[in-house]
């Protein structure tokens, strides 16, 4: 029984050899197709090179309005607000004519104007009420822009979109920074027990 198992292993049928023949040939066919439509189409998929961030950079003239008011915390946030709303202005005003080259660079003076506000509440919150307020004027404040810059996100070339993108969780984020500071545990004190 063993020889005849051995005889039928050793001698191949031209029928079966003409099969894996067939079975090889078609598996490297289906191989080469896959590839080069692998191939086709990831040429065809390639984004544009995304745009670099823009400068943060604030002007003269702003830095020169805010360091008037360094001594007054609510109105130094309100002008940086004012100030943060007309960039965000010109900002849309550039994405309806399509210059979006001097749109992105609105948006970078804006988010300098952004990280100022928020640095500057930082430093002064010394767990007075003033800062909390001040906190939440620029939370509010923010919550308001928010939605603006999604409709500027919205008719963005491709290659804006990565640091527009990254801007409003930029955003989101300052505003949780903001509201984070008015729980902590320096405004609502814990109780002491009774003695």
């Amino acid at each position: 029984m063993k020889s005849e198992k051995l005889k039928t292993f050793r001698t191949f049928d031209g029928r079966a050899v003409r099969r894996l023949a067939r079975f090889l040939f078609l598996t490297v066919s289906l191989l080469t197709f896959h590839f080069s439509l692998f191939t086709a189409l990831s040429a065809q998929d390639d984004l544009p090179e995304a745009a670099p961030p823009p400068l943060k950079l604030m002007s003269k003239e702003e830095i020169a309005r805010l360091e008037t008011k360094r001594d007054n915390v609510k109105d130094r946030t309100k002008l940086s607000l004012d100030l943060m709303n007309l960039r965000l202005l010109a900002a849309e005003k550039f994405n309806e004519g399509r210059d979006f080259a001097n749109m992105y660079r609105e948006l970078g003076f804006f988010h300098a104007l952004m990280d100022d506000a928020l640095n500057f509440l930082s430093k002064r919150d010394t767990g007075s009420g003033k800062v909390l307020d001040n906190f939440k004027r620029l939370e509010i404040g923010l919550r308001g822009i928010a939605p603006r810059i999604a409709v500027i996100r919205r008719e963005l070339p491709l290659k804006y979109d990565p640091y527009v993108g990254k801007l409003m969780a930029y955003l989101r984020s300052a505003r949780a920074k903001a509201t984070d500071s008015l729980f902590d545990d320096t405004v609502i004190p814990e109780k002491k027990p009774r003695q």
